[in-house]
């Protein structure tokens, strides 16, 4: 999950990528840790993985993007991709109405999954295809509020909104994990030291009860 690792960064953070296959998820992969689109790109089968390295309130985050790369149209997407991703990016096409239909599947799938307090986005993915849509940005926008979501539609070929995305994904995983962290000292602070004494003037009190009740008169 979130974890110091060496002096290189502060936090390590992995995100998955989930969606029908073709979606561009792997542009997507490629053009936030690379700056690259490949027009010619192909599924792969297996898991792929890049990471990027990125500053976050003065923090090092280390980002660590999970891509299915092909597998989904398998459905062989196992409980392993998902163990120990603090973030997700749920991408489908603007331009094919039957992979936004298949979001509350993979949000389902997600879910059953993932840790649940995952953070999500939803992402329309090929803004640039905009003559070609078949899913409304309203609709999108709708389906995330409906499930809590944040919502952005995206284009790895133009590079829009690709930064924004994972940005906005790492820094609410950033204030979690912080807010996590001051709590746990908070807890720790108010907890650790009064529990102590508690044991002790218990242990105290009740021999003193005692050899009073023996020794007054």
């Amino acid at each position: 999950m979130a974890s110091r690792v060496d002096h290189e960064y502060d936090y390590l953070f992995k995100i998955v990528l989930i969606g029908d296959s073709g979606v561009g998820k792997s542009n997507i992969l490629s053009r936030f840790t690379r700056n690259e689109f490949c027009l010619e790109s192909k599924s792969t089968i297996g898991v792929e993985f890049a990471t990027r390295t990125l500053q976050i309130e003065g923090k090092t985050v280390k980002a660590q993007i999970w891509d299915t790369a092909g597998q989904e149209r398998y459905r062989a997407i196992t409980s392993a991709y998902y163990r120990g991703a603090v973030g997700a990016l749920l991408v489908y096409d603007i331009t094919k109405r039957q992979t936004f239909d298949n979001v509350q599947r993979w949000l389902r799938e997600l879910r059953d999954h993932a840790d649940s307090n995952i953070v999500i986005m939803m992402a329309g993915n090929k803004s640039d295809l905009n003559h070609l849509r078949a899913v409304a940005e309203e609709d999108g926008q709708t389906l995330a509020e409906k499930e809590g979501l944040s919502f952005l539609e995206t284009s790895a070929l133009e590079a829009h909104n690709i930064e924004k995305a994972f940005q906005t994904i790492l820094s609410e995983i950033y204030h979690i994990i912080s807010k996590k962290a001051l709590a746990a000292q908070e807890a720790a602070a108010s907890t650790v030291v009064p529990g102590q004494g508690t044991t002790i003037n218990v242990g105290d009190s009740s021999g003193n009860v005692k050899r009073g009740g023996c020794c007054s008169s």
